[in-house]
């Protein structure tokens, strides 16, 4: 069973927070609710939430410092919601980093609209990164499928871990030493050429019996895969 999204709800007029709540775990979200900044802020910290409602006059630490804190160490998204009705106060928390604004009265349908969009739009930002190409190759991180003018690749774990590094740095020239790094790890212990070897591996399966050419080498400085044709 899918776990469900949990959601912060940041109110200080208890009949509204509990409202909100209760209409939040109808629709099958996980709630929690907080009265007043201080506690958000160490909330947001100790917890993993996928969206915050937060209100802007709430006490100890107001809703516009509460934004400025959190966006220090978390990107959750962030609906302020509030009766200030100002574009001053718009403008300010979305330059804060809130990713969305209601101001009260509100209807409850269009708060729960509105966090449809934004996990939807987490979710296909989510969906792209898990699937890099560079021309007609196509590596997908989450399914460990490559495929190369629509022919499946089989790839050993490394040879994926080195086709996904070089992939995600289309166009960047690679080091061998930065390479064996961040694919072997700091404390690899064996053969240097150990990139050279597995380069081989991968252009054998994906470069050599094709016209084009992806995987460069660039002499005296390291590899780079990149989209154009090598002279």
């Amino acid at each position: 069973m899918e776990d469900k999204r949990k959601i912060l709800v940041v109110e200080d007029e208890r009949k509204l927070a509990r409202f909100i709540e209760l209409e939040l775990k109808h629709a099958g979200y996980d709630v929690e609710t907080a009265n007043e900044g201080q506690t958000a802020i160490m909330n947001i910290m100790n917890n993993q939430y996928d969206a915050i409602i937060l209100d802007l006059m709430i006490p100890i630490i107001d809703g516009i410092e509460v934004c400025r804190r959190v966006r220090k160490f978390s990107n959750v998204p962030i609906i302020i919601l509030t009766a200030r009705d100002g574009v001053k106060d718009k403008v300010e928390g979305l330059d804060l980093g809130a990713n969305d604004y209601m101001t009260k009265p509100f209807e409850m349908e269009e708060l729960l609209a509105r966090l449809r969009v934004i996990f939807r739009k987490e979710e296909e930002v989510k969906d792209k990164s898990l699937i890099l190409s560079v021309g007609d190759l196509m590596l997908n991180k989450e399914t460990y499928e490559v495929r190369r003018d629509s022919d499946r690749k089989e790839l050993t774990k490394k040879e994926f871990d080195l086709l996904a590094y070089l992939m995600e740095n289309q166009g960047i020239v690679l080091s061998r030493e930065k390479i064996l790094n961040q694919v072997w790890g700091f404390d690899f212990e064996g053969e240097t050429n150990v990139v050279d070897v597995y380069i081989r591996f991968l252009r054998s399966k994906i470069d050599d019996k094709y016209d084009k050419k992806l995987i460069h080498t660039m002499r005296g400085a390291g590899y780079t895969i990149r989209d154009i044709d090598e002279n």
